[in-house]
C-alpha cells in the first residue's frame, strides 16, 4: 500500500502520465549517475509513489489480490473486531481509521457489521493517490482523506486498520561483507540498476544477536513505519483507541532479503521497471509492536491470520453465507480457505490498544 508520509502526488492526465511512467527510470538513472547511488528506502519510495498514483493495482486485470477483494468475510470480522471493542470500551464516540484502504472495499465491509452492532463512526482514509481516492469514494461515501496521519482527529478515541499497509513503506537494508556491515544501495549502468554495498555501517545499527552473522547477510530495518506506529501509538494513549495491522511478515529481528515485485501476480525482479510494479517487504512485527509499547501503549500479537480469522469466527460465518447462498459454497469455501490457510501462517496481526481500553479479541 501507499507510503503514509510521502507528499500526495499531483494529478495527472492519462498523457501526461504515460510520459511520466515512461521517464522514471530515466529520471532515477541521471539521478544516480549525477549524483551518485541511492539507498534502497529512497528507491523503493520513488517506485511505489509512481506506481500508485497512476493506477488501481488490484484485481484479476492488476497486480496482486488482497484479503478483503477475496472475500466480505475479511472486512466483515474486521469490522465486527472494532464493534466490539468499542462495545467493551464503553461505546464512546469514535473515528474509524484505514491506512491504505485500496479500493475501498474493507471499509465497505466492516461499515456494515459495524453498524449492525450500533457503530456508525465517522471514517478517515490515509491515502495518497488521486487513483485510489477515487475508488474508495465510490464505496464509502462521506470519507474525509487524509495525506498523513498527522492529521487525523485529535477530538475522539482513533480505531484504526491497517491491512497490507506497512510491507509497502520503504525499507533500509543492511549487508555483511567480511570487512563489516554495509548500507546497501541501487546504483545504475545505463538504465540497468542493480544493488551493491556502499559505505560502512557501526556495528551498533544492528541488532546484538544479527552482528556475527555470515557475509553476504541482510537486516532490514523500516524507519518510516517505526514512525508511523509510534505516531498513532501516541495518539491512542493520549485519546483512547486501538489499531489493528495484518500483514505478511515475521516476528524480527531477523536475517534476510524480503524486497520483492509483484507484477501480473507474479514475482518481478524489484530492479527492474521501476513505478510499474508494486515493491513489498516483509514486516518485523515485533519491532512495530516494540515501538508501540515504548510509546506506552499495550501491544498482542503477533498471531497468525489464520488462527486471528478462525478466533473471531470466519467458519460460521462461511457456513451463514453458504446456506444464504448454496449455489456459491463451494467458492465461499474457497476462499475461506484462501484466507485461513494458504495465507494463514505468512500473514500474521498486531493490535496495539491504549492503557485501560479491554484486550482485543483473536489473540490467545
Amino acid at each position: 500500500m501507499p507510503d503514509a508520509l510521502s507528499e500526495r502526488p499531483t494529478e495527472v492526465t492519462p498523457t501526461e502520465t504515460a510520459l511520466t511512467e515512461a521517464l522514471l527510470p530515466d529520471r532515477l538513472a541521471r539521478a544516480i549517475t549525477l549524483a551518485g547511488p541511492i539507498s534502497i528506502a529512497r528507491y523503493m519510495a520513488t517506485a511505489n509513489a509512481q506506481y500508485y498514483a497512476t493506477r488501481d493495482p488490484l484485481g484479476v486485470g492488476g497486480d496482486f489480490t488482497t484479503s478483503p477483494e477475496i472475500s466480505q468475510m475479511f472486512g466483515e470480522l474486521a469490522g465486527l473486531w472494532c464493534a466490539d471493542l468499542w462495545n467493551r470500551a464503553g461505546r464512546s464516540d469514535v473515528a474509524w481509521v484505514e491506512l491504505g484502504p485500496g479500493r475501498g472495499t474493507l471499509a465497505a465491509d466492516a461499515l456494515r457489521a459495524m453498524g449492525k452492532a450500533g457503530l456508525t463512526p465517522p471514517v478517515h482514509f490515509v491515502e495518497t493517490s488521486p487513483t485510489m481516492r477515487k475508488a474508495q469514494a465510490e464505496r464509502v461515501p462521506g470519507a474525509a482523506w487524509h495525506d498523513n496521519v498527522a492529521t487525523l482527529p485529535t477530538d475522539l478515541p482513533l480505531i484504526v486498520v491497517a491491512n497490507e499497509f506497512f510491507d509497502a513503506l520503504p525499507i533500509r537494508q543492511l549487508v555483511r561483507t567480511i570487512g563489516g556491515w554495509h548500507e546497501r544501495l541501487v546504483a545504475c549502468q545505463d538504465i540497468l540498476f542493480l544493488p551493491i554495498a556502499g559505505q560502512m555501517v557501526p556495528d551498533s545499527v544492528v541488532p546484538d544477536s544479527l552482528r556475527d552473522a555470515a557475509p553476504g547477510s541482510i537486516v532490514e530495518t523500516s524507519p518510516a513505519s517505526v514512525g508511523v506506529v509510534r505516531e498513532l501509538a501516541q495518539r491512542i494513549v493520549g485519546q483512547g483507541g486501538a489499531m489493528l495491522a495484518i500483514d505478511y511478515g515475521y516476528e524480527g529481528p531477523a536475517v534476510g532479503d524480503t524486497l520483492q515485485a509483484m507484477r501480473a501476480h507474479k514475482f518481478a525482479n524489484p530492479f527492474e521497471a521501476p513505478g510499474e510494479q508494486d515493491l513489498t517487504a516483509h514486516v518485523d512485527f515485533a519491532t512495530l509492536l516494540a515501538a508501540a509499547i515504548t510509546s506506552g501503549a499495550r501491544g498482542f500479537g503477533p498471531t497468525d491470520q489464520g488462527a486471528f480469522l478462525t478466533r473471531l469466527g470466519i467458519m460460521p460465518r462461511a457456513g451463514a453465507l453458504t446456506q444464504a447462498t448454496p449455489d456459491r459454497a463451494a467458492a465461499i469455501t474457497a476462499d475461506r480457505d484462501r484466507l485461513v490457510e494458504t495465507m494463514g501462517t505468512l500473514f500474521k496481526a498486531i493490535a496495539i490498544t491504549a492503557p485501560g481500553w479491554p484486550d482485543p479479541e483473536g489473540f490467545a
